[in-house]
């Protein structure tokens, strides 16, 4: 049954970005950072924390994951270094992830001859 809750709510979240990909003139970029911003309002707000633990990684991986991950970070900082977690916090909890795009997006990029679109 876990299995389910996770590809119901990461495929919701899929299909959303699709929607908005197909329905607005937004670039993938604007898309990105929406998620990420929608999943630090709904963590900070508490509303994201329910679907966490219902859904698992189909709430995590997705973009808002990201956010949410920046939210708790920042908030398990400053319950231990205080005002100074605010700025620590997010990049803390979040140093594996940006680290492991930065390495595979270079590799990436080393393998693949991206093509000019016109």
């Amino acid at each position: 049954m876990n299995y389910l809750w996770v590809f119901l709510v990461g495929g919701t979240l899929c299909i959303i970005a699709q929607i908005i990909v197909d329905n607005t003139k937004y670039v993938s970029g604007q898309i990105l950072v929406m998620y990420v911003v929608a999943g630090v309002v709904l963590t900070a707000l508490g509303l994201y924390e329910p679907l966490v633990e219902l859904a698992g990684s189909g709430a995590t991986v997705p973009l808002t994951g990201f956010g949410y991950s920046l939210v708790k970070g920042t908030f398990s900082a400053i319950d231990e270094k205080g005002f100074i977690g605010i700025f620590t916090g997010g990049l803390t909890a979040t140093s594996a992830g940006i680290c492991a795009a930065l390495v595979f997006g270079y590799l990436a990029s080393s393998v693949v001859k991206p093509k000019t679109k016109i």
